[in-house]
């Protein structure tokens, strides 16, 4: 083999590269389990610990908090957590943007299409244009939108065309200035490893996924909230610090006479609400490194506690916020009073709520943090002193008057600016503002926290401003779409969420690690168990390779793991081990040939190539397809899948080669046979005539798809809510549950008229005592999504009255306790989702047809493999259909369900390459052989790989069914049929239709030569 230096050099990278980037994850691990045995299941003392520890540097040269950033991710199934989807609200943006126009038509027309958007799968813009020509064919829009705000853009001669595009280039701006927001609330929210992404499409949708995430309702209010923005006068240091004195020395004597201080629950004051910079989790403790007091002896440990102790007695307040003084001691200039730790900054709030200490400082202060820490670690928070000048309480000015912001970036300045425009009326309250505090600092406030306080140079006529600092080009994006953000209100609504229970998570990692461990140790028996100690074992150790690869790759990407991305890992490992089926069969063939070992695993490796290559190139295909259309778990499933099946290439192909070829040059390994006592009589030379029996196969083909054509049509598809929209609900309750008469009793609570179709269904979930509900009850309801929830939390309590114990209140029932998990798909993304999954499987059938064309350059072998897939596809569904209702599991077709489809597909083509590339390689070979008896050589001599291929991978599935959790158990079955027909249908209909194709060529082409001649 070429190249052997090369693939030596880059095996050892690779090994290096995800050594590094998986030894964060044991890192964090490790001192994750610290933490745990340190606090003993207090949760105080476990955030306490982990704040501690969080700038010490653990590992490399990195700080335990980059140890944390760099793990590999796990995914909420296995980790818990909630995962939304949100939508900006495209109508209220467009509405801001006509200056809340009153116009009859124009919100006539703003409500139809926020009405029909609910079931079309056209964006806003595109329905609310159509609505409003429909309701007054000769209006124009740039009647509407040719506003002060957007005169620079929209004339009152502008063309519809023209503000269609301005409509959709300031909604886009406004999804992403809502996006940083999002992404900025998240960040203060205190989440490790928060995903936030904006989703393709002009929809205005959000990804948001929090691991870990104890509390749906406050994640809920703080992602739905308007972005509020403000700008405040400030005080200095200077003029509050006798204030903060005296604080100090209150906070203190109440200290001391262990007086239990009441505390302003307002935030009049100070930003004490949920989303301040340290959640309430992460509680102050009085160390500054409880890692240090553990690992010091006793004596160090009284020490330095005494000292903190004796701190916080005499100067409470400014032990925890450090004062912002020069050098010299003097108050620094600007409205920064002073900056604390992350883990202090809950301290300080509650000090500054004490009703008593609030009576001390000035009664227009307010104390609001910065949105970002001020050093490069995170740790340290500085702290702003607002003035408010106006009796309501309202900010001298907000963010409504703000018409557009832009960074600059000037070759002249070593930092970056940010250019703020406003409008008529902010420009005259701004001339006034920045006239009245010139020499002093404006705060700009988002979300209560403050992004950036410039000071004030001189009074600022015409509305155009220029803010200067320290800015990086990165800091001047993020304030220009801070002042952007407030230029309107873009209000999201949740469409689709899902939470999962920690217990939850737990299950299913034991779920997914044991099926994973088992049908690991089943690969490497059948392998040694076919191809004897030798070859199994260095395959087996290819396979342990691949799988290293795939973690290690995983991990550099910051990919996230979720259980059925464990599945896809398996899956490649399946791929991994049909590749080495396919070279150990060449090879064998090769040695009944007469070839000595070396030649023949040189001819076999060079032979099996071309079919390796294309089989997992149409995996690939299918995987980056699933991963375009897919989200979520279907996502994780594809790209765990498309590293795997890129590392098993590598392991099977060429690792592999190398280490048989390195024994083989030192003298070894040259008496292998690649069978056992098991495979040796097995399937040898087969002569079955395949080609014969093609008529009644067909025969029976048809009979079978008619067949489920008659049974879907009756019986129809059991749909998720994936694909109609609603709810599930898994409910845990105190003992075994008949889904029945849980059903009836839930029933009439849901649906009393009895008009709403599929209005509640119950089935079990693993265990009898938990089950899942699903319900499309007031789904489609545009009320408050709180409101609603609360509804439907107090229906299913009061429906489940008669399983659970008398003493059980409704808000102990709806506790992750008795409702485990719940998930909701709005609608409109259901029916979205479901495009997208026949636009999947249409595509992945097309692509690979295509490839299969384009390397065998004859479109028989691509008819034949879109009709054998097509069948495969049909067959799967129709069992579905024929059998939901009677399985005791899922039988649900749903985004999971269409992952399932596209797998079989790509796992199944493999056969049919492979069957092709032989038929390739015979006609090349044996060019005047007759072509019935051809195809028949060809399936007879790959029939072996086919089913010890197939088997292998069915085995693993029977044990991932029986061992895994409900969460794939669907998705196991589904493919348990698909490979097991598609099997089949590799020999029994792909290559007989080739076959006919391929026949009729010839007559065509001898007919041709005939009437030449």
């Amino acid at each position: 083999m070429q190249n052997k230096g090369f693939i030596k050099v880059f095996a050892a990278l690779l090994v290096l590269v995800c050594l590094f980037y998986l030894s964060f994850t044991f890192v964090s691990r490790h001192f994750t389990q610290s933490a745990e045995d340190f606090a003993k299941g207090d949760d105080v003392k476990f955030s306490s610990y982990m704040d501690s520890i969080s700038s010490e540097k653990v590992f490399l040269g990195y700080t335990f908090k980059e140890c944390r950033e760099l793990e590999l991710n796990l995914g909420l199934d296995l980790k818990g957590g909630m995962n939304v989807v949100l939508e900006i609200s495209v109508s209220d943006v467009i509405k801001s943007l006509s200056n809340n126009n009153p116009d009859e038509n124009f919100n006539k027309a703003l409500k139809s299409a926020k009405e029909i958007q609910v079931v079309s799968q056209k964006d806003y813009i595109t329905l609310f244009v159509q609505e409003y020509k429909k309701i007054d064919p000769n209006a124009r829009l740039a009647a509407i939108f040719s506003t002060y705000e957007l005169k620079e853009k929209i004339t009152p001669q502008s063309t519809d065309a023209e503000v269609v595009y301005i409509l959709r280039t300031e909604v886009k701006d406004a999804i992403t200035n809502s996006y940083n927001v999002l992404r900025t609330r998240i960040d203060r929210f205190g989440v490790v490893q928060p995903n936030i992404q904006q989703l393709e499409g002009d929809d205005g949708r959000i990804l948001i996924e929090l691991p870990g995430v104890k509390e749906p309702s406050r994640v809920r209010k703080l992602l739905q909230g308007t972005a509020n923005l403000e700008f405040w006068e400030t005080y200095e240091l200077s003029e509050v610090y006798p204030y903060l004195v005296a604080a100090n020395r209150e906070i203190a004597r109440l200290k001391d006479d262990n007086v239990v201080a009441d505390t302003d629950s307002s935030v009049a004051n100070i930003a004490t609400d949920s989303t301040a910079v340290a959640s309430a989790d992460t509680t102050a403790n009085a160390s500054d490194s409880l890692l240090n007091l553990v690992q010091a002896g006793p004596k160090q440990n009284a020490d330095s506690m005494n000292q903190q102790a004796n701190n916080e007695k005499a100067y409470p307040l400014f032990s925890v916020l450090q004062l912002n003084v020069t050098s010299q001691g003097a108050a620094a200039p600007g409205a920064v009073i002073g900056f604390a730790h992350a883990k202090d900054t809950v301290k300080v709030n509650d000090y500054l709520s004490m009703k008593s200490v609030k009576d001390l400082l000035p009664r227009n202060l307010s104390l609001k943090w910065a949105v970002k820490a001020m050093d490069e670690k995170g740790l340290f928070y500085e702290l702003y002193a607002i003035k408010v000048t106006n009796r309501n309480g309202r900010p001298s000015l907000d963010g409504s008057v703000v018409t557009d912001a832009s960074a600059d970036f000037g070759q002249n300045s070593a930092t970056a600016k940010v250019n703020m425009s406003m409008n008529a009326e902010g420009a005259k309250a701004w001339a006034r503002l920045t006239k009245e505090n010139t020499g002093k600092c404006i705060a700009i406030v988002l979300d209560n926290v403050v992004y950036s306080a410039p000071r004030v140079n001189g009074e600022i006529a015409g509305g155009k401003s220029e803010i200067t600092g320290n800015f990086t080009p990165e800091e001047a994006k993020d304030l220009a779409n801070v002042l952007k953000s407030g230029k309107m209100t873009a209000p999201a609504r949740i469409l689709t969420e899902s939470v999962i229970g920690p217990s939850l998570g737990e299950e299913s990692i034991n779920d997914g690690m044991w099926s994973f461990a088992i049908a690991l140790v089943i690969l490497f028996g059948y392998l040694i168990m076919m191809y004897g100690w030798t070859p199994g074992m260095i395959a087996n150790v290819a396979l342990l390779l691949n799988l290293f690869f795939t973690m290690g790759v995983l991990a550099s990407f910051h990919a996230v793991l979720t259980l059925s991305g464990i599945f896809g890992i398996i899956l490649s490992l399946g791929t991994a081990v049909d590749a080495n089926v396919l070279i150990f069969e060449r090879t064998k063939e090769e040695l009944q040939g007469g070839k000595n070992v070396k030649k023949a695993l040189e001819a076999g490796y060079s032979n099996a190539f071309s079919a390796i290559f294309d089989s997992n190139l149409t995996s690939i295909i299918t995987g980056i397809i699933l991963f375009y259309f897919g989200s979520g778990p279907i996502r994780g499933f594809a790209t765990t899948l498309i590293i795997g099946i890129v590392c098993s290439f590598f392991t099977a192909v060429f690792l592999t080669r190398i280490v048989f070829e390195h024994f083989l040059e030192k003298g070894k390994f040259t008496n292998l046979t690649f069978t056992t006592n098991v495979s040796k009589n097995l399937l040898a030379n087969p002569s079955f005539k395949f080609m014969d029996s093609r008529k009644k196969i067909m025969t029976a083909m048809a009979v079978l798809l008619l067949f489920f054509m008659v049974v879907i049509g009756i019986r129809g598809l059991n749909q998720g809510i994936d694909f109609t929209g609603g709810r599930n609900f898994v409910v845990q309750y105190d003992k075994a549950v008949n889904t029945q008469d849980l059903e009836e009793a839930l029933q009439p609570v849901f649906n009393p008229d009895g008009k709403l179709a599929n209005a509640v269904s119950v089935i079990s979930i693993g265990d009898e005592d938990q089950v899942r509900v699903s319900t499309n009850y007031r789904i489609t309801d545009v009320a408050d999504d709180a409101e609603v929830e609360a509804d439907i939390a107090q229906k299913l309590y009061v429906g489940s009255k008669n399983f659970i114990s008398d003493d059980v209140t409704q808000d102990q029932f709806i506790t992750p306790k008795h409702i485990v998990s719940s998930m909701k798909v709005g609608p409109a993304v259901a029916a979205d989702m479901k495009v997208d999954a026949i636009w999947a499987v249409f595509f992945s059938l097309i692509a690979i047809s295509l490839y299969i064309l384009l390397r065998f350059k004859n479109i028989s072998y691509s008819v034949g493999t879109m009709i054998a897939l097509t069948c495969d596809v049909f067959v799967i569904i129709g069992l579905y259909s024929l059998l939901w209702g009677y399985m005791p599991f899922s039988m649900e077709v749903d985004q999971t369900f269409i992952g399932a489809l596209l797998t079989v597909v790509g796992y199944s083509v493999n056969d049919k390459v492979v069957i092709f590339d032989r038929v390739r390689e015979f006609l090349h070979l044996y060019p005047s052989r007759d072509r019935k008896q051809l195809f028949d050589d060809s399936l007879n001599t790959t029939l072996s790989r086919t089913l010890n291929t197939s088997f292998s991978t069915l085995m693993i599935l029977i044990f991932i069914f029986v061992l895994a959790g409900d969460a794939i158990r669907s998705l196991t079955f589904s493919m348990f049929v698909g490979i097991t027909f598609g099997t089949f249908s590799s020999i029994l209909i792909a290559a007989p239709i080739a076959f006919v194709m391929q026949k009729k060529q010839l007559e065509k082409k001898a007919h041709a030569d005939s009437l030449k001649k």
